[in-house]
């Protein structure tokens, strides 16, 4: 690796996020990849000097469900074009009574409860386990909270985000529960996603965005889908100045993340190299390259 890193910084945009403006040279690319399609086709272009990269996570116009995205050809085709770091930006409801409507929450844990995705780009043939106990970058959560406090985003700093499967909401008695566990918002897509960054050894942060309280709320009866899809594609409009804002700060060439995050696979490939499938590692080629590469 190169003590020095040009950054291209690459966004996932969740529901009402489905295209980026403002970017110049501006291209949509299609990406091919080992683990099949992508969501959609890559917008490529640049901001402020900084190269950029957006994916749809589900696809232009939404056509793509949660259980059904192709996460490891997301995260390879993402990596594959150059990116460097990913940010998630992904519509959520809320648990907490202070987080309404409109504000943004800097995730920094996870609780994954799908059980219908491919979670792991390792498996038979090359085994590999990463650390996930703290799953987004410090970094780059620094600048999504300095960004945001800049634009005047309503924000808060660190909180739990309780991935379903879906499609389907929560019922009550789980929504009562997962305030329980003390969470903080709910979703469905940031898993495997985060996962499997962390697999491609790529820096990962996520801002969630609250378009409505989840159903343990007293007036959630009351909330019509007029105002959530209001809210939603408000959320939208201040993911793109987000955008703007966030891009110059992580810009400028760095070295390794003080995280470790682009070394996530150092010691995790566990199968000896006289074991390791030769079609497995072919499809590693991106995700892995550094370390197969030695």
């Amino acid at each position: 690796m190169s003590d020095t890193i040009t950054p291209m910084i690459g966004f996932i945009g969740g529901s009402g996020v489905y295209d980026l403006d403002g970017l110049e040279d501006r291209k949509w690319i299609k990406v091919r990849t080992p683990w099949g399609d992508p969501s959609d086709e890559i917008l490529t272009g640049g901001l402020a000097g900084v190269r950029v990269a957006f994916l749809p996570r589900h696809g232009r116009g939404h056509p793509t469900p949660p259980s059904a995205l192709n996460y490891r050809a997301n995260i390879d085709a993402m990596k594959r074009i150059g990116c460097t770091e990913l940010i998630s930006l992904s519509a959520v409801g809320s648990l907490r009574e202070d987080l309404p409507p409109g504000h943004f929450v800097i995730v920094d844990q996870f609780i994954d409860r799908t059980f219908a995705r491919e979670k792991s780009f390792f498996g038979t043939g090359c085994v590999a386990h990463v650390s996930v106990a703290h799953p987004v970058c410090p970094r780059l959560s620094d600048a999504l909270e300095a960004a945001a406090e800049e634009i005047a985003i309503p924000v808060r700093r660190g909180g739990t985000y309780l991935v379903m499967e879906g499609p389907q909401f929560s019922t009550k008695a789980e929504s009562l529960l997962y305030r329980q566990w003390g969470c903080h918002v709910i979703g469905m897509t940031n898993m495997p996603e985060a996962k499997l960054a962390r697999e491609a050894e790529l820096c990962y942060a996520s801002m969630a965005m609250v378009t409505d309280f989840d159903c343990w709320h007293p007036d959630h009866d009351h909330v019509t889908v007029e105002q959530v899809v209001k809210v939603l594609f408000s959320n939208a409009d201040k993911a793109r100045a987000l955008v703007k804002a966030v891009v110059p700060r992580l810009g400028a060439p760095r070295g390794p993340c003080p995280a470790g995050c682009d070394r996530a696979l150092e010691h995790a490939l566990i199968t000896a190299p006289d074991r390791r499938d030769p079609d497995m590692l072919a499809k590693l080629d991106v995700v892995a390259r550094r370390v197969l590469a030695g």
